[in-house]
């Protein structure tokens, strides 16, 4: 295994056990292992577990901002479909891990936002770009005219995405994509009617 992929593993691994047991709790002992590379290497590669949860952290948003192109830069697909779409593949992911694993942006922010102010900074900026996201096919949607004339797009979209992490939390206490459909049902019934 080179370099890089050791240093890939690593992340993905640390991903795949973080997402399920948070920050803390994720033992480096046991990434390793799993992921099937020597203590030295982990060293090598990260000088502290901080650095490690801020590669996967940004591996993860990188990962994430891909997804949300292919969903939302769709031609010839409405704007609000593309957002429908988006919480389709959301609701799609969390039966997929039987509502085990939720948004990992989301699990850090709960977990670690008031104790790290790197993780709470670098967490920030993501949910910024994502709300963005919501901000541009929004106005495109209004653009077309799929919404009415709204006062802040900004506001309905920081909305959505503090909505949409809520609900993604509650599937997770309930082992249930309920919450997140209820969300979705009541945004367009209520927030996204022409």
């Amino acid at each position: 295994m080179g370099k890089i992929n050791k240093r890939a593993k690593l992340i993905q691994t640390g991903q795949q056990i973080i997402v399920q047991q948070g920050f803390k709790a994720a033992g480096l002992n046991q990434i390793l292992t799993a992921a099937e590379v020597p203590k030295g290497s982990f060293y090598y590669y990260f000088p502290s577990k901080d650095d490690f949860g801020l590669a996967i952290i940004d591996s993860f948003a990188e990962q994430y901002q891909q997804k949300l192109q292919r969903i939302f830069n769709q031609p010839n697909v409405p704007h609000l479909q593309r957002l429908r779409n988006y919480f389709a593949s959301g609701i799609a992911d969390m039966q997929s891990s039987e509502c085990s694993n939720g948004c990992l942006m989301g699990n850090l922010a709960q977990e670690l936002s008031a104790q790290n102010e790197i993780f709470r900074d670098r967490l920030s900026e993501i949910f910024l770009q994502w709300e963005q996201v919501f901000v541009d096919c929004l106005e495109a949607a209004q653009a077309n005219q799929e919404i009415p004339q709204k006062s802040n797009l900004r506001v309905l979209a920081k909305f959505i995405l503090a909505g949409w992490q809520g609900a993604i939390l509650q599937a997770k206490v309930s082992k249930s994509v309920e919450p997140m459909e209820s969300f979705v049902a009541v945004l367009f019934a209520s927030l996204l009617v022409s």
